[in-house]
């Protein structure tokens, strides 16, 4: 395999980022597709915008700024409806 070269965009692996690890994927020019060296995946750009989609689902509310009001206030509205994620069952 040649010399791997960060490519036109500095994609993150996938696979490394379902695991919450940071890590860069390098690009091979002569099998045109990108890979990983911490986890060995590799695959096509198009391949990495499918997983990226998958990511941002699993995480819909990721760039959204929460407060505290804003969890306090969940978290009464879920009490009231008795679905209370802080609650112990008795």
């Amino acid at each position: 395999m040649a010399q791997g070269k960060t490519g036109k965009i500095n994609y993150r692996c996938p696979q490394c980022l379902f695991r919450t690890i940071d890590y860069d994927l390098l690009y091979d020019r002569d099998a045109d597709q990108y890979y990983c060296r911490r986890c060995n995946w590799e695959g096509d750009e198009m391949a990495i915008l499918a997983l990226y989609r998958v990511y941002k689902q699993q995480y819909p509310d990721m760039l959204k700024r929460w407060t505290v009001e804003a969890i306090l206030a969940k978290d009464e509205e879920a009490g009231a409806t008795g679905n209370a994620p802080n609650t112990m069952p008795s």
